[in-house]
């Protein structure tokens, strides 16, 4: 979708469709033609949240867009709106859409207009062979998604539309390696993927190794992880040095099983298929990255990725085994389901070698995380404050909002292995995600860490802008405070 702002109102420019936000309690903008006026005092067309209304005047569609009232309005307000706005408007074929930012809405609003309505406008069509036919129309001919989006403001909004528009078509370009299938999304080609990123983005360099390197590094938990598939893991390494990088040296980690199919300790086969999401930490980082190094954001950043298949065969880690990661901490696998924390344990130590200074991780780690906080919010356990704040914060200004949960030293007693140093499952059913939480915390060392566990959040998110399938979580959010960081 090509995207655009403006200071050209919207009555003016060449959308076919123009979007017109109502606020309760307030008066539209000068201007609108009579016609429109007299939906909204026939009462078609209402200023309550999310309702919609089309009127032509002028040789335009417009579609009129409820707000609701102005103190309640926020860019997460505007991105569900945008969605609305968007569907109604494929519905009366419009090919360019202008949306006019309410007055006194400036550059976060005009953002989030852009983020929900590109993120909307999203669908994954690689497999359908009637979408490949159709060059991506619907049935009836029509194009299935915008050509363009305009956004015309009282003030200069380029910039911020322009980032806006980037940062969306990263989440996107997530959603589509989370919902690609595991025969296809194998660990190999997703750190292809990676590296081809780094041949495209000045600044950004990749680094890929395999089982040999993987095991030379003296990475005992993700080895054994791997050790079940015939697919070989990938240990991926990103680097990016903005111009003018100040601060602490960020690490991002994300885990990407490719599929999980618990290992010996076996999954119930019932919507198994979903755990090709295992690696939407992953794909979140390799993303978020991208966008990164594409703004030209003044950070230091390493980010370090671990893709894998854990699959039941005659070489799998077993219960019971008793492995080694890259810290010397022995780990006895009492699960082979809790694999997750494994790859991630030397992933990290991986991130703390190669300079990190501020830690995040990214993990659809457990499903009790689901139970706790639902799809709404992401669960955040940190070491550190200041670091908890920063992401709390960044949650917030994206829509991808997180909870933090207490990382209190009794939980670690529920950690202690019999045989080894750690057991990857305790066999108390207690506190689930926050033990995995500070099960992670033993191989981060003194550096400030936060750990992210959004499995109730990477797919299926149900938000209106999103809806089901892959969500692409995370990458705006470690955008933003990326960005919070180099400022």
């Amino acid at each position: 979708m090509d995207v655009s702002a403006t200071t050209t109102p919207c009555a003016e420019s060449d959308g076919d469709t123009v979007a017109i936000g109502l606020f309760e309690d307030e008066e539209p903008s000068e201007g609108l033609p009579a016609q429109l006026g007299e939906l909204l005092s026939s009462g078609e067309a209402r200023r309550s949240f999310k309702a919609l209304a089309v009127g032509h005047a002028d040789g335009k569609r417009w579609l009129l867009v409820g707000l609701g009232p102005r103190k309640e309005f926020t860019p997460e307000h505007a991105r569900v709106a945008a969605a609305a706005a968007r569907s109604r408007a494929r519905e009366i074929s419009t090919r360019v859409l202008c949306w006019e930012v309410p007055a006194g809405g400036g550059r976060d609003l005009a953002a989030a207009l852009v983020e929900g309505t590109i993120i909307s406008d999203y669908s994954f069509d690689r497999y359908k062979s009637a979408a490949q036919e159709s060059g991506g129309s619907s049935a009836g001919g029509e194009p299935k998604h915008l050509e363009r989006l305009i956004v015309s403001g009282a003030e200069q909004l380029d910039a911020a539309v322009a980032r806006a528009a980037l940062v969306a078509e990263a989440v996107n370009a997530a959603r589509d390696l989370q919902n690609r299938p595991a025969n296809d999304l194998t660990p190999t080609a997703l750190a292809e993927h990676a590296r081809r990123l780094g041949e495209e983005i000045e600044g950004l360099s990749v680094e890929v190794e395999g089982r040999k390197g993987i095991v030379a590094r003296g990475m005992g938990a993700f080895a054994a992880v791997a050790q079940g598939s015939e697919q070989e893991p990938a240990l991926i390494t990103m680097k990016y040095e903005g111009p003018a990088a100040s601060g602490r040296r960020l690490g991002f980690v994300g885990k990407a099983v490719t599929f999980d199919s618990g290992g010996i300790s076996l999954k119930p086969g019932a919507k198994m298929a979903e755990m090709k999401f295992d690696m939407s930490g992953g794909a979140a980082v390799i993303e978020a990255v991208a966008a990164i190094a594409r703004l030209r954001l003044p950070v230091s950043l390493v980010a370090v990725v671990g893709a894998t298949e854990n699959l039941p065969s005659g070489r799998s880690v077993k219960p019971g085994d008793i492995v080694t990661a890259a810290n010397g901490k022995t780990i006895e696998v009492n699960n082979t389901d809790a694999e997750g924390r494994l790859v991630l344990a030397d992933c990290l130590c991986h991130a703390v070698a190669s300079g990190a200074e501020a830690l995040v991780d990214l993990a659809t780690l457990t499903g009790a995380v689901i139970v706790a906080l639902g799809s709404t919010y992401a669960g955040l356990m940190s070491n550190d404050d200041e670091l908890a704040a920063q992401i709390t914060a960044a949650g917030e200004s994206t829509g991808e909002i997180v909870w933090r949960l207490p990382l209190h030293r009794e939980y670690e007693e529920l950690l202690k292995g019999r045989y080894g140093d750690l057991d990857n499952a305790p066999e108390a059913r207690k506190a689930g995600t926050i033990v995995g939480g500070m099960f992670l915390s033993n191989f981060v060392g003194d550096v400030p860490w936060a750990h992210l566990d959004i499995a109730g959040s990477a797919w299926d998110l149900d938000r209106e802008y999103v809806g089901k399938g892959a969500s692409g979580y995370g990458v705006r959010l470690l955008v933003e405070l990326a960005s919070s960081h180099s400022g």
